[in-house]
């Protein structure tokens, strides 16, 4: 199966490119950003060796698509999507924060609250949780974004105005859009029979100085969701939630050894796996979306896209 896992293109007034653990991004006239959503799989900050067929497309189409579902609370970085795998936005300046937000102990939280510790990036958690129990009310706890191969860390928000990462005045008005679009996502969610149990989101400033959203958003990689149905039950019983995020990658990797330690091996995926990992991202597209999935023309992605984006930026106009 093709997949595309880098990219080595030369736009018509490409100045840069910056390639992340997921996305390669090219600035075009310090103007527009060409994000191609590649194949590349991540865990535990390492990217794995082989490419998920159609995961670009299947994260690209999903940002965008909640982009335009988001964009009358929060303005954001898109213009257009030229390709199944590219977005196109303005160019912004990221704040060096990723903005999580937490409505259920699960994932990180859960194993910093198993290890013991009821504080949070300055946040107190609640006393007698158990593992995807619900939070009084949905916690903000940021990360600092990482360069690719190493790992991004917890920090406060006192500890960000501490360090000058933002000021109050941003980092308010982070705060103000991450509850609101999570806001949103949860009632998406809920339209679909799911629950958005955790997110991230990224936010940067256009040149004119607006704060706007970019990246990805309510994707299987930047959020965790849970199947509604059975929720409560599972947890009156203790029993494992069902869960449509890229946590079944980490378990399987968890369950081979591999937890992106110092001198692990990352265990050998096999075609098979890699169709079923394929396969699982197809339905949480499926399922976030509501829609059946397109799969887009892979026989030679490369040129698709290539052709796509320089069909676009010959007739974009300011």
């Amino acid at each position: 199966m093709k997949t595309i896992t880098s990219s080595n293109f030369n736009f018509p007034g490409q100045k840069s490119v910056y390639k992340g653990k997921v996305r390669e991004v090219y600035n075009i006239n310090d103007d527009l950003l060409v994000m191609i959503a590649t194949d590349r799989l991540s865990a535990f900050d390492v990217i794995m060796p082989k490419g998920i067929p159609y995961k670009g497309q299947i994260l690209n189409q999903i940002a965008s698509k909640f982009m335009h579902l988001t964009q009358d609370i929060v303005p954001n970085w898109l213009v257009a999507n030229p390709d199944p795998n590219v977005a196109v936005g303005y160019l912004c300046d990221p704040f060096k924060v990723e903005m999580v937000i937490r409505g259920y102990l699960s994932g990180h939280a859960a194993r910093e609250y198993a290890d013991g510790k009821r504080v949070l990036c300055g946040i107190e958690m609640p006393a007698g949780m158990k593992e995807n129990d619900k939070f009084p009310t949905p916690i903000i706890t940021p990360t600092t974004k990482a360069a690719v191969g190493t790992h991004d860390e917890d920090i406060s928000k006192e500890e960000i105005l501490a360090q000058g990462i933002l000021s109050k005045e941003d980092y308010e008005v982070l705060e103000k859009y991450t509850h609101a679009l999570y806001q949103r996502g949860t009632e998406i969610a809920a339209s679909r029979g799911l629950i958005l149990v955790d997110t991230k989101y990224e936010f940067g400033k256009t040149k004119d100085g607006k704060i706007v959203l970019i990246d990805e958003i309510h994707t299987p990689d930047s959020s965790r969701y849970f199947y509604a149905e059975g929720y409560q039950e599972r947890q009156n019983n203790n029993e494992a939630q069902k869960q449509l995020s890229k946590e079944f990658v980490r378990q399987w990797l968890i369950s081979n050894g591999f937890q992106g330690k110092y001198g692990q091996q990352i265990p050998e995926m096999t075609d098979e796996y890699i169709e079923t990992v394929s396969d699982r991202y197809i339905e949480l597209y499926e399922n976030i979306i509501g829609e059946k999935f397109e799969k887009a023309d892979v026989s030679n992605i490369q040129e698709r896209i290539e052709t796509n984006v320089n069909a676009f930026l010959a007739s974009y106009k300011k």
